[in-house]
Order: C-alpha cells, then sequence, then structure tokens
C-alpha cells in the first residue's frame, strides 16, 4: 500500500489453492518477508460438494513457506488424506532473524483418527518435523489458535 498516492497493488503470489495465512506475529502490519499457508491441490473440489459440506479427505495436506522477497516456496508435504490446519509461527527464544523459530501444525492423521501436532523448524521447513506429538482424539479443522508465550 502506498499511503502518499493513495494506491493499492494487489500481486499473485501463487496459484495453488490456500488459505490461513501467517506471518510472524510479531510483525502484523508491518513489512514482512515470510508468510505460510495450508494449501491442497484438490483443495477446490471439497466446495463442490452436493450436499454443501466440505469433505475433510479433500482439505489441505500440505503447508507453504513463501518467501516475499525472492519470490520462492518450501513445502511441506504430508500423507495423501491429511487434513493440516493453519501454521502457527512461534518465535525461537533469543531469534533474530524473522524466521528464526519454529512452524506448529495440527495435522489429522486419517489412519489414526485422531490429529498430530506437529512441530517444524522454520528454517529448514522441508525437512523432517522436530516433533510430532500424537493428540489423543481428533481435533476439529475450524479451530484456530494463536502462540503466546510465558509472560
Amino acid at each position: 500500500m502506498d499511503l502518499r498516492a493513495d494506491r493499492v497493488r494487489s500481486t499473485r503470489l501463487d496459484d495453488r489453492p490456500q488459505e490461513f495465512p501467517r506471518i510472524n506475529e510479531s510483525l502484523v502490519a508491518r513489512r514482512h518477508r515470510y508468510a505460510c499457508t495450508a494449501s491442497a491441490a484438490e483443495m477446490w473440489r471439497a466446495y463442490e460438494a452436493v450436499d454443501g459440506a466440505c469433505p475433510d479427505e479433500k482439505l489441505t495436506n500440505y503447508l507453504v513457506k513463501h518467501d516475499m522477497l525472492r519470490g520462492r516456496r518450501e513445502f511441506h508435504r504430508f500423507p495423501g488424506g491429511a487434513a493440516v490446519s493453519e501454521p502457527v509461527f512461534v518465535p525461537r527464544r533469543g531469534a533474530r532473524d524473522e524466521d528464526d523459530g519454529y512452524v506448529l501444525s495440527y495435522v489429522n492423521d486419517p489412519d489414526r483418527g485422531a490429529t498430530d501436532l506437529v512441530i517444524l523448524s522454520a528454517q529448514d521447513f522441508g525437512g523432517h518435523p522436530l516433533a510430532r506429538i500424537q493428540l489423543p482424539g481428533r481435533v476439529p479443522l475450524g479451530f484456530h489458535g494463536s502462540w503466546i508465550a510465558d509472560a
């Protein structure tokens, strides 16, 4: 946004269907380089359900990390059928870089019929998860959250 010229410029970042965009919350309403989203190649089909219900198996099964400065993307893929919720960024204690921290996401595991909390390194986004915590039940897909550090 150019407030002096009273103009807004719109640019498409990616042609993939995506939702739940999140950034490092310390940079909300400020210039930032990175953003993460949840996506799926077949997401658009979820909205074609005859009865109006979104079938879980068509929802997100990968996370995307956008580098706005370089126009690049990194992916963290999950098995087909896994429904991934919005990614939440948690800064590492003492972090100096915008993406120095962790990305947390709930992942509904269809094989277990329950949800895992998956923790990724934001700087090794496509790498193996740092942790996968198996929750005893299923977290609903409409559940959203934020990280609030201890005071």
